[in-house]
């Protein structure tokens, strides 16, 4: 019911002959969708500066350094925005449909980064919230716990690991494609 209400949920499926086809037609798509190209290439760039953030300063950083709290504060709103987007995103996704895979694993990788960037946003989340970092970084300020030590700082640590190899994989096969010319990089492309 809800997703009938959406606006996106009426976006029409662009399909192999070039005209535009209302959801449930059955000819074949070439390419994803327009707003769903667009939300790939904007929050694969914010995954990465999260990701970038994550592994490589913030992770370094003790909790006693005054410029973590600093630090946080983007990386939080980030993770936020990701979260949005990606809710967003799947709504699309499963509204519009994708093309055929070139490969049997594409659609295994596909549905894993989803799945990996939602535990991130909701591990993230968790943590935030069970260490009072809404307060201490955009409220009445304070100092940082002395380690964050918890489940879902392992889970946020560990799924952050493995997002990041995910998202490499993903990147080299968009190497690969683009280096073969095959058009498989067209299909997510902005330009139509």
């Amino acid at each position: 019911m809800l997703l009938r209400a959406c606006p996106l949920a009426r976006l029409p499926i662009t399909r192999k002959t070039g005209a535009t086809q209302p959801p449930g037609e059955t000819a074949a798509m070439t390419r994803y969708a327009r707003p769903l190209a667009a939300l790939h290439w904007i929050v694969g760039l914010m995954v990465l500066m999260s990701l970038s953030a994550g592994l490589l300063v913030l992770g370094r950083m003790p909790n006693s350094d005054p410029n973590k709290v600093a630090a946080l504060g983007p990386h939080i709103v980030l993770g936020g925005l990701i979260g949005l987007l990606m809710i967003l995103r799947l709504v699309i996704r499963l509204r519009t449909g994708a093309p055929s895979a070139v490969n049997p694993l594409a659609p295994l990788v596909h549905w894993g980064l989803y799945v990996l960037v939602f535990v991130m946003v909701a591990s993230g989340m968790t943590l935030s919230l069970t260490f009072g970092l809404p307060t201490i970084v955009f409220g009445a300020g304070g100092a940082l716990p002395e380690t964050f030590a918890s489940p879902a700082r392992t889970v946020h640590g560990v799924v952050g690991t493995a997002l990041a190899a995910v998202v490499a994989l993903h990147v080299l096969s968009g190497l690969y494609h683009a280096f073969k010319r095959d058009g498989v990089m067209g299909r997510v492309g902005l330009r139509r």
